[in-house]
This record gives C-alpha cells, sequence and structure tokens, in this order.
C-alpha cells in the first residue's frame, strides 16, 4: 500500500503552486524544506524521505542539504526558537551574555530543548543585522539591540 503521508494537502498544493516558477523539481528542495517546517516544526527522516520522494532524489542528498543550512531543524524544536547570533558583531556587543542569560533561565545549554517543549536555544551564524547587534531570532521574528535586562522580560512574557 502507499506510504502514510506526513505533509498535508496544504503542502502539495503549495508546491505544485511553486512548481512552474522553478527550472527543474531539485530547484524546490529548498522551498520544499521550509514548506515542511513550517507544517511540522521540524524535519525528521521520515518527512525528509517524502520530501525525497516528492522531488525525485535520494533521500541522503536531501538529508545533506537540510543538514548543510542551519535554518533547519533536524531534531523537535521547541515552542519558542530562539536563535542568537554569536558573530563578531553581536559577540562585540554582547551576545555571550544574551545567551548566557538564556541558559541559566531556561536551565539548557545551545543546541537544547526544555523538557516541556517550550523553548529551543540555538546559536546562529550570522543573521544580517550587524547594526542593531546583539541580535536574536525568535521563530521568524527578529529582535535586535538585546540586552539582558530585555531578553530577560521577553522570556517571563513568552512562559
Amino acid at each position: 500500500g502507499k506510504m502514510s503521508k506526513l505533509l498535508t494537502d496544504k503542502f502539495y498544493s503549495a508546491m505544485k503552486k511553486l512548481e512552474p516558477r522553478y527550472p527543474s523539481k531539485v530547484a524546490l528542495l529548498l522551498p520544499a524544506l521550509h514548506a515542511a517546517q513550517d507544517e511540522l516544526g521540524w524535519l525528521s527522516g521520515e518527512v525528509m524521505d517524502e520530501v525525497a520522494g516528492f522531488i525525485g532524489i535520494h533521500p541522503a542528498q536531501v538529508r545533506e542539504v537540510a543538514s548543510f543550512y542551519t535554518m533547519y531543524n533536524l531534531k523537535p524544536v521547541g515552542k519558542h526558537h530562539l536563535k542568537i547570533c554569536t558573530n563578531v558583531a553581536c559577540l562585540l556587543r554582547g551576545a555571550e551574555k544574551i545567551v548566557e542569560v538564556c541558559e541559566n533561565k531556561l536551565g539548557i545549554k545551545c543546541g537544547e530543548t526544555t523538557k516541556d517543549m517550550k523553548f529551543t536555544l540555538a546559536e546562529e551564524e550570522c543573521l544580517g543585522a550587524c547594526g542593531t547587534a546583539p541580535v536574536m531570532m525568535l521563530n521568524n521574528d527578529y529582535h535586535e539591540s538585546l540586552s539582558p535586562v530585555k531578553i530577560e522580560k521577553l522570556l517571563d512574557e513568552l512562559r
């Protein structure tokens, strides 16, 4: 019988709409992974296999691409995904302190998720907002010019 699908019709109809805009189905890989992650929160092996099947490439290729980009979650992430930029500009402006505050407050280290699945903490290479460092992305929103006080307040609100 057919494998049960993890991705919904919404995913597949979105791909149908996108397909004509791309030179080949393989070119759809990144948008497909994004759409899958939006739908499910993270990319499990099964989901990557399904994307591979849809695009018609080997699952290993999908995994390779997905693990290359930090924006794809290869393990479950919390409801609030905190990605703190620790690149030079942000480091110079105290990003380490921000990471520290988050780790202490949430009781997890970078790369971990709280037991209640509410928070995931990650370091991000560069979020391209160096002028307003230190910067963090919370899910899809930017939080700029962070300070320990600001981040404490934000975490309290999200709790």
